[in-house]
């Protein structure tokens, strides 16, 4: 007898819907499983064939044949095992095939039958919701993960045994067996603007540094920081989560998706309500930096999107690792290519660096500095050119007086907040209909149509381009750091003294460099 059953499929970040389809017909008995499948697929027949015994099912003697259609599409990961069981159980005539009408089924077996936590259900509800499915059976584990998803029934099982009795009874009877999870979606997004990460109050000085802090935060700008140790860099960056705008539900869903893949999401976080801040070790490898592997999942750069992803001691990562930034420090994805198929990853990061200027970290001052200038040019050699052209601001955090430390606190993060959130407002206002948050996504288009120039303004921007020798890609970069430090200030227009402040951040790398 023939049946099948609909479960989801990741490919990327993105789901699709695919077909579990079981013959099981009379022959010399076996279990074949094709469809492109790997190895941890393949092995599902056997994850079956226990969990159904020790459910009380016993299979008859049939050649079984079972498909995962498409069959061009690689398929991997364990979330087909339970689709494959009811899928078999419907083809020995024990489930009626009209049970699993208007039903995605997805989750691991365990051998004693038990449903287990499966990745990427997230985008599999979402697509199961876009392709007209009234029902989802999930893992109970990642019930309130799905159920964020609205306008579709999310129904977390434990056990084979449990689906089974689920499919067998009629309408009036599931609603009784199973209810859907329900997630308060708006009490979730409260999270988001509750934030209790460490403050820029703690900080003593460094005003200079915290306003240009707070220019890359309200624009979502790449920033350097770089200085002696002990100055504050780690501190600066560590607080710029308390002063970042708060996620809205479509990007929380976006970075959701990411995290969900990745198997970062659970009944304890059904979804991504603050903006991510990854700092990975200096020792990362380039794959896990960028994503990767046999089977392709998101790297640190994807699990950063919508967020910050900070570099601590920058030059100590390996060459390979840093030059992996150029693309998506100009494209926002990360695309990783395979025999069988390119996977995208969205990749819409704040870079925040940080570094000494030298080995022993007190380069300019010589009377500290014991490094030759051949140890400082290797040093900063690091740092490559076409990085550092992508890199908004640059800013130099100073060694620290002692009348500094015994100063008051300085300005809190939510007076910094405030003043961002209304830069945001402008920059939500200015890019209404687009698809464009903050001022660094601007391209060329957008910033001739929101970053024009009055004659004075140009011919001081002239000035700076022929005398600092920028590229077309610094000069830009230079109006939209502008047309943020005027959003800052509440002005529509840019006017001379927010160019100048735009220029100094990307002038003060040329010092060292």
């Amino acid at each position: 007898m023939y049946s099948y059953v609909t479960t989801g499929a990741l490919s990327g970040i993105e789901s699709y819907l695919a077909t579990v389809e079981v013959d099981a017909s009379a022959g010399l008995p076996g279990f074949e499983m094709v469809g492109m499948l790997n190895a941890e697929v393949k092995e599902a027949k056997e994850r079956v064939r226990v969990a159904l015994k020790n459910t009380g099912i016993s299979i008859p003697a049939l050649r079984i044949t079972v498909n995962i259609s498409p069959a061009n599409l690689r398929k991997n990961g364990t979330a087909y095992d339970l689709p494959i069981a009811i899928a078999l159980l419907i083809a020995i005539g024990e489930l009626p095939q009209k049970c699993v009408d208007d039903i995605m089924i997805v989750g691991e077996l365990g051998l004693n039958g038990e449903v287990k936590f499966t990745k990427g259900i997230l985008p599999m509800v979402i697509q199961a919701k876009a392709e007209g499915k009234k029902v989802c059976l999930v893992p109970k584990e990642n019930e309130e993960e799905g159920a964020v998803v609205d306008g579709i029934d999310v129904i977390g099982v434990s056990f084979l045994g449990e689906v089974r009795e689920y499919l067998l009874a009629d309408e009036k009877q599931r609603a009784q067996l199973l209810k859907p999870g329900k997630v308060d979606l708006e009490q979730l997004m409260m999270q988001s603007a509750v934030y209790d990460e460490p403050d820029f109050g703690d900080i003593s000085g460094q005003e200079n540094v915290k306003k240009a802090v707070e220019t890359a935060a309200a624009g979502f700008h790449h920033i350097l920081l770089i200085g002696a140790p002990g100055a504050g860099k780690t501190m600066l960056a560590k607080r710029i989560p308390s002063v970042l705008p708060p996620l809205s539900l479509e990007d929380s869903l976006e970075v959701s998706k990411i995290y969900s893949i990745s198997g970062m999401l659970n009944n304890k976080q059904a979804l991504i309500t603050k903006r991510p801040f990854c700092s990975p070790h200096h020792t990362i490898s380039e794959q896990a930096f960028a994503g990767g592997g046999r089977i392709p999942k998101p790297g640190v750069v994807s699990l950063s999107h919508k967020g910050v992803l900070f570099l601590d001691e920058v030059v100590h990562f390996s060459n390979a690792a840093i030059e992996v930034l150029r693309q998506p420090m100009e494209d926002k994805k990360v695309q990783i290519a395979r025999s069988y198929g390119t996977y995208t990853y969205p990749a819409d990061f704040m870079l925040v660096a940080a570094m000494n200027p030298c080995p022993c970290g007190y380069y300019p001052d010589r009377n500290r500095c014991a490094c030759n200038e051949a140890q400082v040019r290797k040093y900063l050699s690091a740092i490559s050119g076409p990085i550092l052209d992508r890199i908004d601001i640059c800013v130099e955090v100073s060694r620290m007086e002692m009348k500094d430390l015994e100063s008051k606190h300085g300005e809190k993060s939510a007076a910094m907040r405030e003043r961002i959130q209304g830069a945001r407002q402008m920059q939500q206002e200015r890019f209404a209909g687009m698809n464009i948050s903050f001022n660094a996504q601007m391209g060329p288009e957008e910033i001739r149509r929101f970053c024009v120039l009055e004659k004075k303004e140009k011919d001081f921007v002239q000035q700076a381009f022929d005398a600092l020798k920028l590229s077309a890609r610094a000069y830009h970069k230079i109006l939209k750091v502008a047309r943020t430090v005027a959003d800052l200030e509440g002005s529509e227009r840019i006017m001379e003294g927010h160019i100048a402040q735009a220029i100094h951040y990307r002038s003060v790398d040329r010092k060292y460099w």
